[in-house]
């Protein structure tokens, strides 16, 4: 018990010098990997590309170990296993215990795999300690890179067969997206199967339900710095307080300026 204990603090925690290379180095995976998915959407050497998949498959291979782990950590596992984190985990891994029954369907999971950098944002892992204001407008960035990232993948995984010609590269895909996000539609490149337009329009409707409910928190957050002034509590170090407050909102400690 004592040793899943450990584990998991070095897993979740980054509080810990050995917690935060842990998660810095599951980040650097991550990012290694979907640079991986990346460059084999352009003309690459053989040798190249077997050196590419090796390494990919080495990293699927350390993703599903890390997986292992935290539901042995867990100590609610069946709460972990239908966690939002533990679905996007399992989603990224599915190839390894699947790969034996249909190997191009299961390459469309492969772009999901930056999803996973979602545990280290909300972690802290790239940022450590910032105010909440900076905090939100991190994941509104991280936000768009992963609809934009996710759903140009999924694009150029079902339109580069039937639509070579417009969609060659994951970065037609990625001009694609953003022309589509930002409405301005030039036209000049257009899905032709139905699952690319299904996916053109999945990629819309979840810019539409997640950007806006994270730039009102974003406003919310602005607004209430802008009634706060500099006023650093003595006792828990709370930097900002209410202009009119004579005590500490966490501790209650006075405040000595006001």
């Amino acid at each position: 018990m004592q040793n899943s204990h450990k584990l998991a603090l070095y897993l979740e925690e980054t509080d810990t010098p050995i917690g935060r290379w842990t998660n810095f180095i599951l980040s650097g995976f991550v990012l290694l990997s979907s640079a991986i998915f990346v460059a084999q959407t352009y003309p690459l050497p053989p040798e190249v590309d077997a050196i590419l998949r090796q390494i990919n498959t080495a990293i699927l291979i350390i993703f599903s170990g890390e997986y292992l782990l935290r539901l042995w950590a867990a100590k609610r596992k069946i709460h972990y296993i239908f966690s939002l984190y533990s679905i996007i985990d399992l989603i990224v891994i599915l190839p390894v215990f699947l790969g034996a029954f249909d190997i191009s369907f299961l390459r469309i999971f492969r772009w999901f795999r930056v999803l996973r950098l979602l545990r280290f944002v909300e972690g802290q892992v790239f940022f450590g300690s910032y105010p909440e204001d900076s905090l939100i407008i991190t994941r509104i960035l991280f936000t768009l890179f992963s609809i934009i990232f996710v759903y140009s993948g999924l694009i150029y995984q079902v339109e580069h067969s039937i639509n070579p010609e417009q969609f060659s590269t994951f970065l037609d895909a990625v001009y694609f997206s953003v022309v589509t996000m930002t409405t301005v539609g030039f036209g000049d490149v257009t899905p032709l199967s139905e699952g690319g337009r299904l996916m053109t329009v999945l990629m819309i409707l979840t810019g539409i339900a997640l950007i806006p409910g994270q730039l009102g928190a974003l406003i919310k957050e602005l607004v209430k710095n802008s009634n706060q002034v500099e006023s650093r509590c003595t006792v828990c170090g709370l930097p900002r307080h209410d202009r009119d407050a004579q005590f500490c909102k966490i501790c209650g400690t006075e405040l000595k300026n006001n």
